[in-house]
């Protein structure tokens, strides 16, 4: 059930109240400091992430949904599913029948997509090439609605929300195979770009122009 509005603070309500698009969304989270686990691993709900002002991939999509939530979208995440376990997780929404997502991370090309994408499985693979790190490589991915969780308290809880994450690993995904020349070309474009700039984030991909930002 959607919360009434007397459950959030008179300053969480602001915020609700003025980021009431998809792209607002995605700029807010864009501008906060990325949660960086230093302390140890976090999974924070919207309350805990207002307070600290930073946000990883998760925290974010979950502050998404509590936020559309408000403005009628559905509390869906996606996660997409990586050779080396370290999977990103994003808030996904659909807008005249296509579909968008928001997103926060270290790398410039995993953040939000403009509701162009006629499914999810096209959206999961622009994700593809953004995704080759040293060690990364799409997968699968599996679509989950934050509703499925029952009376678990994803929106304010102080607590660190473990049965998020092992929901989300939990969840079927559906695999994305890809060619392995594909893989090494972009690992090695990945290698030699960050050989030349260590402390960029590359964004020389050619669908940047469909990234939310």
């Amino acid at each position: 059930m959607i919360p009434d509005t007397k459950r959030f603070t008179a300053a969480e309500w602001r915020l609700i109240k003025r980021l009431n698009t998809p792209l607002k969304v995605q700029r807010y989270f864009s501008s906060l400091p990325y949660n960086w686990e230093k302390d140890g691993g976090t999974v924070r709900s919207f309350r805990e992430v207002l307070k600290r002002k930073e946000a990883h991939c998760l925290e974010a999509a979950v502050g998404a949904a509590v936020i559309l939530e408000q403005h009628g979208y559905a509390p869906l995440l996606l996660s997409l599913e990586s050779q080396d376990l370290l999977d990103h997780v994003i808030y996904v929404f659909k807008r005249n029948g296509r579909w968008g997502s928001i997103a926060r991370s270290r790398d410039a090309g995993l953040h939000g997509r403009k509701p162009i994408y006629r499914s999810l499985r096209e959206m999961a693979l622009s994700y593809f090439d953004p995704f080759v790190d040293f060690t990364g490589r799409l997968k699968g991915y599996g679509v989950t609605n934050l509703y499925d969780l029952g009376n678990y308290d994803w929106r304010f809880s102080p607590r660190r929300m473990t049965r998020i994450e092992n929901h989300l690993r939990a969840i079927p995904h559906k695999s994305i195979h890809s060619s392995d020349t594909r893989y090494e070309k972009l690992l090695t474009r990945f290698r030699q770009y960050k050989k030349r700039y260590p402390d960029r984030s590359p964004s020389y991909y050619a669908n940047r122009s469909t990234w939310m930002r």
